[in-house]
């Protein structure tokens, strides 16, 4: 059973896998033999996760993306294929968010959340999809948020963002199951990461206040979306496709409502 999830010399790319949680989906997917293509358009953290992936002695390319950009999408594919033979694995994991209340949102407010967190995770599924296909298959898991399915006001485009990608799922899931390419998604609730708390990441006094709101009584720790990824990345899923996952400790169960004065006031952006 356990060799079910085992990656070993399999190849996934992960956007915005150089912080957060796309930085311990990186990590834990290479725990689990894979080597990692990480893309975004800031180099540096990017460097900084690939050091990690490589001292566990698998191999780490970063590739400096803007996902809103279907032709630099497209290169960043063709420089995985080129460097590793093949791609297996796809996360869709960048985002961003403004802040802002829905009356007071301009076109270039809806323009930026749904390009970030839609439309480069169309351009990355619809490239990385084709060469899965000659493969003869692969794992694509898309991240969207518990805002995809609950109306928060103060990030309004966000949500209608994440809400089209978890049905972005079931289209790609169904048009690519002949061709043996399992889609899938996950919805994160509230982790101690950037995204959630801003400024406040390592505060661990404003994650406890936090904490207070969700139904296990505290935030998610980043590696904790490590193990859910490798389901959905390894073999151990070949018969669940078009699903999406909610990990928030309870928090839609409960309909808790996050404190105010934890959430970022700033644009939120996970490239």
């Amino acid at each position: 059973m356990i060799e079910k999830f085992s990656l070993t010399d399999k190849v996934a790319v992960i956007t915005g896998g150089g912080t957060g949680l796309g930085r311990a989906m990186s990590l834990a997917l290479a725990e689990a033999g894979a080597d990692i293509v990480l893309t975004a358009r800031r180099m540096e953290p990017l460097n900084e996760t690939a050091a990690l992936i490589k001292q566990m002695g698998r191999r780490a390319l970063t590739i400096s993306t803007d996902i809103t950009n279907s032709e630099q999408v497209n290169g960043m594919v063709e420089s995985a294929v080129d460097a590793f033979g093949r791609i297996d694995i796809l996360i869709n994991n960048s985002a961003g968010a403004r802040n802002v209340a829905l009356d007071e949102t301009t076109d270039e407010d809806w323009k930026f959340d749904m390009d970030v967190s839609l439309t480069g995770a169309f351009y990355c599924s619809r490239a990385v999809s084709s060469e899965m296909v000659k493969k003869g298959g692969g794992k694509i898991i898309n991240i969207s948020s518990m805002s995809g399915l609950t109306g928060f006001p103060k990030t309004p485009i966000y949500g209608i963002a994440k809400a089209g990608m978890i049905n972005m799922t079931r289209v790609f899931a169904v048009a690519l199951a002949p061709h043996k390419v399992m889609v899938n998604c996950i919805l994160p609730g509230y982790f101690r990461t950037a995204g959630a708390l801003g400024e406040n990441e390592n505060n661990m006094e404003v994650a406890r206040k936090m904490g207070r709101f969700i139904p296990v009584g505290r935030m998610g720790e980043p590696a904790e979306m490590g193990p859910l990824a490798l389901l959905l990345a390894s073999s151990a899923s070949d018969y669940i496709t078009g699903q999406s996952f909610i990990i928030d400790g309870g928090t839609q169960a409960g309909r808790f409502a996050p404190p105010s004065f934890v959430l970022p006031t700033r644009e939120i952006e996970q490239p």
